[in-house]
Formats: structure tokens, sequence, C-alpha cells
């Protein structure tokens, strides 16, 4: 018959997987173990003794035991989870696609996953991650105008040596993990003063609320047009949020188009899209309503991707140059990876003008 310290400990093993899934690094103490299975102090020592000995926990003086992460430099840690808000967003394939070369060449794969950009998904994903056997996480983080409830986790991976990179967006609660984003306050601000340049003085905005760039891009607007001395309307500009870019890119959201064209763009000559989706679906449903584009109200926005030339009227939009966020991002990942210090980086924008503005 076994002794009993290790039937606790098998018992135990399966408490740890279910703990590292709800995200708890923290196992239960020497006392609570021995109430909740109605054996001694001295098994449940002797069981986790074992469990450390195995490498599932760490033990530490004062504070508990732990749930130990397998470390990134085992042999077979050839993975790094790559994590985005949605995978059939139009930017997420071309970045995955740079990031992937640059990790193919360096001996990694990848495990990618999509929080649908939702806290509780995000944590999901994370739990998860965290008893896999990964190198490093290379993280979209999910609505980042807010802080983030998954500080703890992120902080998990950072104890353990597993580096974690943030691209697009990240917490103003997590200051010190490195990140690789587009400088977006200086994106809003070359394409106030474009229009500016080409004599609009009553600019309005369309901006997401929920993600960190959408404040980001609004700032900058409004920052170039105080420094020309324009007034700023704050009904010029309209929020949305992740629940209404998806009845927007689904057609379910000329309601909310509507409302926008009618009642903010009212009395404006130009408007700032967040992006090339909204600026694509704006553009559009103006037609729709008889509007002419740049005629009427000249269109600009983010990304410079395939919606900034496929429509009737192709979209002046921001880009990136040689410097892209995919393998600028996958490069400075390979560096943690190796130990070596990574410094956070914005990219600059560049200007592809079009016909809309």
């Amino acid at each position: 018959m076994a002794a009993k310290y290790r039937s606790l400990a098998d018992m135990l093993r399966g408490e740890i997987s279910k703990l590292a899934n709800s995200g708890r690094g923290r196992i239960p103490t020497e006392m609570e173990i021995a109430e909740q299975y109605g054996v001694s102090r001295q098994t449940v020592r002797n069981a986790l003794d074992l469990l450390e000995q195995e490498g599932l926990i760490e033990r530490r003086q004062g504070s508990g035991s732990y749930i130990r992460l397998q470390k990134r430099d085992s042999e077979d840690a050839k993975q790094i989870a790559v994590i985005t808000t949605f995978i059939d967003d139009y930017i997420f394939p071309a970045v995955l696609h740079e990031a992937q070369i640059i990790f193919e060449k360096n001996g990694y794969s990848t495990l990618v996953y999509a929080t649908e950009n939702k806290v509780s998904k995000e944590r999901e994903i994370l739990s998860a991650l965290s008893v896999k056997n990964v190198s490093a996480i290379l993280i979209e983080g999910s609505k980042t105008a807010l802080p983030t409830a998954n500080s703890d986790l992120f902080m998990r991976f950072k104890e353990m040596g597993i580096p974690v990179l943030f691209i697009h967006g990240t917490y103003r609660n997590l200051p010190d993990f490195p990140s690789i984003l587009d400088d977006n306050y200086k994106g809003g601000y070359q394409l106030a003063k474009y229009l500016i340049a080409k004599g609009h003085k009553r600019i309005a905005g369309i901006f997401k609320s929920d993600d960190m760039q959408g404040p980001e891009r609004y700032y900058g607007v409004v920052s170039a047009m105080l420094e020309e001395g324009l007034r700023i309307n704050d009904s010029s500009f309209c929020w949305y949020d992740t629940e209404d870019r998806r009845a927007i890119i689904t057609g379910h959201g000329e309601d909310r188009l509507d409302r926008f064209i009618n009642k903010r763009l009212s009395g404006s000559s130009a408007v700032v899209c967040y992006n090339d989706e909204i600026a694509f679906n704006l553009i559009k449903r103006m037609q729709d309503c008889g509007k002419s584009v740049p005629e009427d109200i000249a269109v600009v926005s983010f990304d410079n991707s395939f919606y900034s030339q496929i429509g009737s009227v192709p979209i002046t939009s921001l880009g990136h140059g040689r410097e892209r966020i995919g393998n600028t991002a996958a490069d400075a990942l390979v560096s943690l990876i190796k130990g070596e210090e990574v410094q956070s980086r914005k990219l600059s924008w560049e200007i592809n003008g079009r016909k809309s503005g």
C-alpha cells in the first residue's frame, strides 16, 4: 500500500493543475491542506517535499508554496505564444507573418491565440499558458485603455523568467514590461497637420474608446488643432468600442454611422478615422447618404492597409516604412529570450496621400 503522503501528493497534483488553469499561483497552506484531506501536517510536509523534488512547486520561506512554471531555457521550450485580440483582424495576418519568419529562423514555432478583446478570455489563455512549456509571449493586450485585471498572471511569468512583450497596446499598471507600439500620438498629430495644411479648420474624428490607441490618436489630433489656434468642437468627435466595431464591419452598424454622419460631422470639412477599416465603412455609408469624398468632406486614417485602396475612393492613410511592427517585435522578443535588455519603442508613421483627403 502506498505511503499516505504519496497518495496525498497524487491528489495535490490534480489540484495544482486546477489552480494553474484558474490563474492562481499560490497553493493552500499546510494547515488548510491537512484540514481539507483529514491528514497530519507531517503527512502534508512530506507530500509537499515530494512535489518540490519533482519541480512542480517551490516553497518560499515565510510566504508559502507556489506552482513552479517550467523554465524557458529547457531544451524543448521552443514555442512562442502569440496572443492577439482578433485573428481575423485585417492587420494581424501581416504582423504574424513577419514575426513567424524571424521566429522560425531562430528555431521557434508559434502558438496563436485570440482574446476577442475580452479580459476574461485573456485570463483564460494566460492561465492555460502558465502550465505550458513556452519560451516567451508576444501579446496584444485586451482593452488597453484600461488597467488590466490580469496583472497577477503577467507578474507570474516575469517572476519565472518567461519574457512577455506587448505590441499595439500595453497596460498602464504594467509599466515595466517592454513594448513595441505605434507612435499613436504623433500619428494623430501628423494627420491633423496634414489636413490643416490643406486648408481644413473644422476637423472631426471617430476613435475607438477601449484600446489605448484611440485616446492617444485623438490627443494627437486635438493637440495639433490647438497649436494652430483652431477650435475643438467636442460634439464633432465620436467614440466606439469593440462591440460597436463588430456591428459596423458586419453591416449592422449603419445606425451608428448615420448618427455620426448626420449629427457629428455636420459643419466639419474633414474627419480623422481610427483606422482604415472604419474609414472604408464610413466613406461607403456617406456615399449611400449622397455625400462625396473629398468634395463634401475629406477622410484620413491609420494603417495603410488594403482597405485604403480597395474602395471607390482611395484613402489617405498613415503607414510604416521599413520598420514594421511584426519583425521589430519579433527581433526584440528573441533578444529577450537570449537574456538581452530590450527598450520599449514607438514606431513612426509616414503619410500616404490619396484621393480621400
